[in-house]
């Protein structure tokens, strides 16, 4: 495993294990165990995944200390501010089995988020969280929510593979000393990409998968990144990528595949935002 330390000084895995869209429980709480047992040491919920208690009872089940693990939730919208931030707070963490927090972060940037921003910067002066974070801020937002408060976030969880790189959003977290982590490092399977030719010769001359070149890619140019998996094999097959490493060249011609080469942030729109907004949780 590889590491890499937030602007706060902790140290975190650069490979993490995701649960978004495993709603079912039992499979839920059998994919996070599989992954601590492979060796995943950072693992990444939220409250809107409906998972929470799942992935606690995983992590108790494993017989890993608490504290070697990195465990990440998320703040939904509706909690989204500063009364709302802190029950929130207290309602993952029971759900969870634990009395604290690696990382929490704003899922959304809708709501009242600066509220909720001010919450978790109390929960994390208190010791209750160890450090706080932003999901789906556009550069506009993420810079924008660090010019007007005290503590900044140590990562914007965004989407990112080789179809949609966000090299805007990457400058962006650099200038401010913010590391990115991608979800959807796959690009969910969409649009051909495992089958993408520049990736499969790259895979085919390193002897490894298209999931595995992406992760490494990821990796090489300073992302964290969090695949889902509920298949064992794969979940094996996707933290089995730190045995190689990318030539330049082979980099060069990943950052080539960039179908949004202008994005500075999320795919957003009022029927989108709308649908999120919708969403409760209870």
């Amino acid at each position: 495993m590889e590491y890499k330390t937030l602007n706060n000084g902790l140290k975190v895995p650069v490979l993490g294990f995701g649960v978004f869209q495993i709603t079912d429980q039992g499979e839920a709480e059998q994919a996070v165990l599989h992954a601590l047992q492979t060796g995943y040491r950072l693992i990444d919920t939220a409250a809107v995944y409906l998972n929470e208690e799942a992935v606690g009872r995983a992590i108790q089940k494993s017989g890993i200390p608490r504290s070697e693990i990195t465990l990440t939730t998320k703040l939904w919208i509706t909690d989204a501010s500063y009364d709302g931030a802190m029950r929130a707070f207290e309602r993952s963490t029971k759900k969870l089995g634990t009395d604290y927090l690696d990382i929490f972060l704003i899922h959304q940037p809708y709501n009242d988020y600066y509220g909720a921003w001010r919450a978790l910067t109390e929960l994390y002066k208190a010791e209750k969280i160890k450090a706080i974070g932003v999901s789906n801020f556009s550069t506009g937002r993420l810079t924008d929510l660090i010019l007007n408060h005290e503590v900044k976030p140590v990562l914007d969880q965004i989407e990112l593979h080789p179809y949609r790189q966000q090299a805007l959003q990457r400058d962006t977290a650099a200038h401010f000393d913010v590391s990115i982590e991608a979800w959807s490092p796959f690009n969910q399977g969409k649009d051909g990409i495992f089958e993408d030719a520049v990736l499969t010769e790259i895979a085919k001359k390193h002897g490894k998968t298209v999931p595995q070149v992406i992760l490494r890619w990821q990796t090489q140019i300073g992302n964290m990144a969090i695949p889902k998996s509920t298949h064992l094999e794969r979940i094996k097959e996707n933290f089995a990528i730190f045995d190689f490493k990318l030539t330049e060249e082979e980099l060069q011609q990943i950052a080539s595949l960039d179908r949004a080469p202008n994005s500075a942030g999320p795919r957003e729109n009022y029927q989108l935002v709308e649908r999120l907004n919708g969403i409760t949780l209870e």
